[in-house]
C-alpha cells in the first residue's frame, strides 16, 4: 500500500511547513496551489512536495483534481492549517504494514481555536473520511462544505488529526464573512428560501444547542465564542441569502 498526501493551498505560508512535516507515512506528498503570493511553493518544493498549479474551481474540483494527478491510488488529503498527530501517523503506518480491509477511513478531527483544544461544543469528535481508495471515493460539494462520498467499506481511525483554526476572533471574523458567502450562494443556488423567522430564531437557537446541548460551556471563554459566534454565522449567512437574492 503506497500513498499520496494531498494538500490544496492559496497564501499558506504560515501553516504548510507543519502539515508537510507530519506526513512521514506518505510515499508522495502533492500539493496543488492556485496562484499563491507568498513562499507557499517555495516551501513546499523546499521540504520534498511536489507542487502542481491549478487554477481554482471550487473546494471539491480541486481535491478531486490532487487526487487525479497523484501517483498512488490510496490518497491522503489534509488541509494546509491541518496535521497529523503522532497516534493517527502510527495507525496509518500499521496500515501500511498489515494492509487495508476497507475503502476509505474516518478519523476524527480535533480543533484548536484561540490557542485551545476544543472538546466539546459540537467540534469533536467531528470526524471525517481523509485516507481513501480514489478507485472507490470522490469529493463532492458545490460551494462549501465539501465531503468524501465512498462507494465501498468505511472503517475508522482513533488518532486525531489536529486542526489549528483561528487564533484571533478577528481572523474568525475573516474568514466568517467568506465562508457565510459560499454558504448563501449555495442556498440560493439550491433555490431555499429564507423566512424572517428563520433569520429571527435560528441564530438563538444555534447559540443555545452549541453552548448548552453540545456542552460549549466546558471549553471555557473559547467555548462562548465559538457559541456566538456560530449564532452570528447563521444570522449573517442567512441575510446574506436575502440581500443577494433581494428578499428584503
Amino acid at each position: 500500500m503506497k500513498i499520496s498526501a494531498t494538500i490544496i493551498t492559496y497564501n499558506e505560508e504560515l501553516n504548510l511547513s507543519r502539515a508537510i512535516e507530519s506526513l512521514r507515512c506518505a510515499d508522495e506528498i502533492l500539493v496543488v496551489d492556485s496562484g499563491s503570493t507568498d513562499r507557499t511553493v517555495e516551501i513546499a518544493e523546499k521540504l520534498g512536495a511536489r507542487v502542481v498549479d491549478s487554477a481554482w474551481p471550487g473546494y471539491a474540483k480541486q481535491k478531486n483534481f490532487a487526487a487525479e494527478a497523484a501517483s498512488h491510488d490510496w490518497i491522503l488529503s489534509i488541509d494546509a492549517d491541518e496535521s497529523l498527530s503522532e497516534a493517527l501517523e502510527g495507525e496509518i503506518w500499521q496500515l501500511k504494514k498489515n494492509g487495508t480491509r476497507h475503502d476509505a477511513y474516518t478519523m476524527p478531527r480535533m480543533a484548536q481555536y484561540l490557542g485551545r483544544w476544543i472538546r466539546h461544543s459540537g467540534w469533536y469528535p467531528d470526524r471525517k473520511v481523509r485516507l481513501y481508495d480514489r478507485r472507490k471515493a470522490t469529493w463532492e460539494g458545490a460551494f462549501v462544505h465539501e465531503s468524501v462520498k465512498v462507494s465501498g467499506s468505511i472503517g475508522h481511525l482513533d488518532g486525531n488529526l489536529l486542526h489549528f483554526t483561528c487564533q484571533s476572533l478577528s481572523e474568525h471574523l475573516k474568514t466568517m464573512d467568506r465562508y457565510t458567502t459560499l454558504a448563501a450562494e449555495q442556498l440560493i443556488g439550491s433555490g431555499e428560501q429564507v423566512t424572517w423567522g428563520r433569520l429571527i430564531f435560528e441564530p438563538p437557537w444555534t447559540f443555545f444547542r452549541t453552548y448548552v446541548l453540545k456542552l460549549g460551556f466546558l471549553d471555557g471563554l473559547e467555548g462562548l465564542a465559538i457559541a456566538n459566534m456560530a449564532a452570528l454565522y447563521n444570522f449573517v449567512k442567512y441575510a446574506k441569502v436575502r440581500f443577494f437574492s433581494g428578499q428584503q
